[in-house]
């Protein structure tokens, strides 16, 4: 027996004006080869007609749809999701399809199987580098300062597939709101001596023209968050 089979991943998704992408990354979610799912998504008061798409055709096809009636963003969203959680280990998905839920095993299988309690995957690890180059160097820097602080030795703090054990994440207070969420969390698990482990995931990055979402201020918060939660 696989240890996945009597285990169950909480996959929380928080959106935000997805609208084109939220139906197809609920779907890939559904299709990945984890037998055992609660899916959870975290509306964070869409305006594109996202929140209609859940009503109409998402809401049968997931475990929980929650809200948000004001924008607190992705921080926000994710401490939401993180309290509704009830499966054995929680994994992070963007709903903007550049993370493959195909990789979800080879992320959350050595937690389920009791060899870690928080794994990171890395788009960096064991592949060629995709995107643009400002956005792999300001996310090398920012890894790389956030090392040095928490004395990980991580390659790719800033992705989002990061997995937990739930008691893990349900024990840390998420204080940001917005992208300085990654900093924080890897600062406070940390903190909790807890080694973060990587394994290399696949990465089909977008653009602001397709809906990313992050960008310069985002980074600036980064560095103030990694010198916050030292």
């Amino acid at each position: 027996m696989s240890v996945t089979e009597d285990k169950v991943l909480s996959i929380v998704i928080p959106c935000y004006n997805e609208k084109d992408n939220i139906l197809n990354i609920v779907k890939l979610v559904q299709a990945s080869p984890i037998p055992n799912k609660e899916i959870i998504v975290v509306d964070d008061c869409s305006t594109d007609g996202t929140r209609e798409i859940l009503e109409t055709e998402i809401r049968p096809l997931v475990s929980k749809i929650i809200y948000h009636e004001i924008n607190g963003g992705k921080g926000a969203a994710l401490r939401t999701g993180f309290l509704e959680a009830t499966g054995d280990v929680v994994i992070i998905q963007d709903a903007d399809l550049e993370y493959d839920p195909a990789d979800y095993p080879r992320v959350v299988e050595p937690i389920f199987a009791g060899k870690a309690k928080v794994i990171y995957g890395s788009r960096f690890l064991n592949q060629q580098a995709k995107g643009y180059l400002a956005n792999r160097l300001a996310n090398k820097f920012l890894t790389c300062l956030s090392n040095l602080f928490t004395r990980q030795h991580l390659t790719d703090m800033e992705t989002c597939y990061k997995a937990f054990r739930r008691d893990v994440i349900q024990s840390i207070d998420i204080e940001e709101k917005r992208f300085g969420f990654e900093p924080e969390i890897t600062a406070k698990i940390s903190k909790k001596r807890i080694r973060i482990h990587e394994v290399p995931i696949s990465y089909h990055p977008r653009t602001t023209k397709e809906g990313k979402k992050i960008g310069f201020k985002d980074g600036l918060r980064a560095i103030y968050c990694i010198w916050r939660y030292r």
